[in-house]
């Protein structure tokens, strides 16, 4: 017990050293990774603007009209989320946006009724809180008038939901085989969401996921190796990017912390 005491101990002074190192540019790679899926299917709509719109007419039969405005709010309403996140203007504004869009396209494309797609785009809108509790102004009371202790602020609380849906991405990965390399990286991918969750060694937990999440996106999603015309790279690099957007929500974790509804901030008063 103590040795492995110890290798975490050595682990999170790892970590801690990364994270003073990185702590001035991490924030800033976060926002881009989390951004990155919107940017990419933004200028999708661009290109695609004909195959979306036929889509959405066929699937729906709302007529050329409507289907055109659902590509077009597609289109601006995700580079326009954009660019308003990164120059950090309006950013509650471009997350009410973001999460819009990402409810819409839940509707639109059917995927209410696929559990891992439903599960990633959940993942997703957790990235999307996290990033609007970091721009979020401390000092607002959940309850206005009422004294508290000081964790139970709304930031604090768009934090704890946002961890916990961040995390969905992991389930998706689950895969019941029965060979021992798959069964390992379910039981440890499983005791890491839930550290992640609950806010245990959030900072270690969430630097594990990232780099094992990028190890599986680089190695599953490489859509750069596929021909142009071939349909399966527009899927793979659909996937990559909404992927990357998982880990800028889990950069985001590691560089700001699991804020005050977390075992970790309760730790502190112990």
């Amino acid at each position: 017990m103590s040795s492995q005491n110890e290798l975490l101990s050595k682990a999170e002074d790892i970590a801690d050293q990364i994270l003073r190192h990185s702590k001035h540019v991490l924030p800033h790679i976060a926002r881009l990774c989390l951004i990155s899926t919107f940017l990419e299917d933004g200028i999708r709509m661009w290109f695609q603007w004909n195959e979306q719109r036929d889509y959405i007419d066929s699937t729906w039969g709302v007529g050329y009209f409507l289907s055109s405005i659902f590509v077009l709010l597609n289109l601006v309403g995700q580079i326009g989320g954009c660019v308003m996140v990164l120059s950090r203007k309006q950013v509650p504004i471009a997350c009410g946006l973001l999460i819009g869009i990402i409810a819409l396209q839940t509707v639109a494309y059917s995927i209410l009724w696929d559990a891992k797609f439903l599960m990633r785009n959940l993942s997703l809108a957790g990235g999307i809180i996290l990033l609007l509790a970091e721009s979020r102004v401390e000092g607002k009371s959940l309850f206005a008038g009422v004294p508290t202790l000081g964790d139970n602020s709304p930031k604090n609380y768009m934090q704890l939901g946002g961890r916990i849906l961040l995390v969905l991405m992991f389930m998706s990965l689950l895969r019941f085989e029965f060979s021992p390399l798959q069964m390992i990286q379910n039981i440890v991918g499983s005791a890491l969401m839930v550290c992640v969750a609950v806010g245990f060694k959030t900072k270690l937990s969430a630097l594990v996921l990232v780099i094992w999440l990028t190890c599986l996106n680089f190695y599953f999603n490489a859509w750069w190796n596929i021909p142009e015309y071939r349909p399966m790279r527009d899927f793979l690099k659909y996937d990559f990017f909404q992927t990357l957007s998982v880990i800028g929500g889990l950069l985001l974790v590691v560089a700001l912390g699991p804020g005050g509804v977390s075992l970790d901030e309760h730790k502190k008063k112990w």
